[in-house]
């Protein structure tokens, strides 16, 4: 079972995206250094096991093109959805994505039939990062501030792929190569510059009552891993889980690890669409 591409013309943009299998949706939302390729594994193994596996590029990434037009990513997921004919889906979404999938789950809760949340990212959570830390994301800013993209690529790859707190270069190979060649894509396309707010979504993770499977990397940045003890508490029907050795991108690293929790977390919905609230 191999996936197929697909195209959807939003607006001034073409989202480009890849869906495999039958059954209920499970839709696949990247980080922000990142694009659709991120989730391969993740989508053969729920393929594989039942579900209809959907990703997809967001404006700013991956093979998608879009003009520099008043636009939001909440919107265009809502019009994705619409265009595929799904209702109801599990949102998995990592970093920024995870936080599209929250807010999405916000918007329209009757649309959402649980979420898995990866070193997530929440609109209007705080930030915060340790002097360690702090040193990556100065090397990050300068190398921005220069105009240096190879040099920022390799500096997002330690801070992302590695972790800030390990040795540049721990994770190598596909995945490295992965990462750069996907970081690369987002770097030097044109920026977008009307991208429109979301509200604010850290004071009420309460009102998110999906079932929800919460992820993070013990290497990823201190402040993640302390959020997502605090969602674990905050969010009524959420289960936590921290990876041991495992950074920002623990489905590129640790891929298998990734789709047994993930498999392990689909089988608790019986596959059936109805069971969800109809209302958003």
């Amino acid at each position: 079972m191999t996936a197929e591409p697909f195209s959807i013309d939003i607006g001034g943009a073409t989202l480009t995206g890849l869906e495999q299998g039958d059954g209920l949706p499970v839709v696949f939302l990247h980080a922000g250094v990142c694009d659709k390729r991120m989730w391969l594994d993740q989508m053969q193994a729920v393929a594989d096991a039942g579900w209809h596996a959907i990703a997809y590029d967001r404006r700013g990434y991956g093979e998608t093109t879009s003009a520099d037009e008043p636009f939001s990513h909440l919107e265009d997921l809502e019009a994705l959805l619409e265009a595929l004919d799904v209702h109801a889906a599990v949102l998995v979404g990592c970093s920024m994505g995870g936080g599209l999938a929250v807010d999405f789950a916000l918007a329209h809760p009757g649309r959402v039939i649980g979420l898995v949340l990866i070193g997530t990212s929440i609109t209007g959570a705080p930030w915060t990062a340790t002097a360690e830390e702090r040193a990556i994301e100065m090397a990050e800013e300068d190398a921005w501030e220069r105009g240096d993209l190879d040099l920022l690529n390799k500096v997002q790859a330690h801070e992302w792929l590695d972790g800030p707190r390990t040795r540049s270069g721990r994770v190598g190979g596909e995945a490295r190569t992965l990462f750069l060649d996907m970081n690369a894509l987002a770097l030097n396309k044109p920026q977008l510059t009307q991208e429109e707010a979301r509200p604010d979504a850290w004071n009420r993770m309460e009102e998110v009552s999906a079932p929800t499977l919460l992820v993070v990397g013990d290497e990823d940045f201190t402040a993640l891993v302390d959020r997502h003890e605090t969602l674990s508490e905050t969010m009524p029907n959420a289960f936590g889980v921290v990876l041991e050795g495992a950074a920002h991108f623990p489905s590129i690293e640790k891929p298998d690890l990734v789709n047994s929790l993930l498999l392990q977390f689909l089988d608790a919905f019986d596959g059936d669409e109805s069971d969800v609230d109809s209302d958003d």
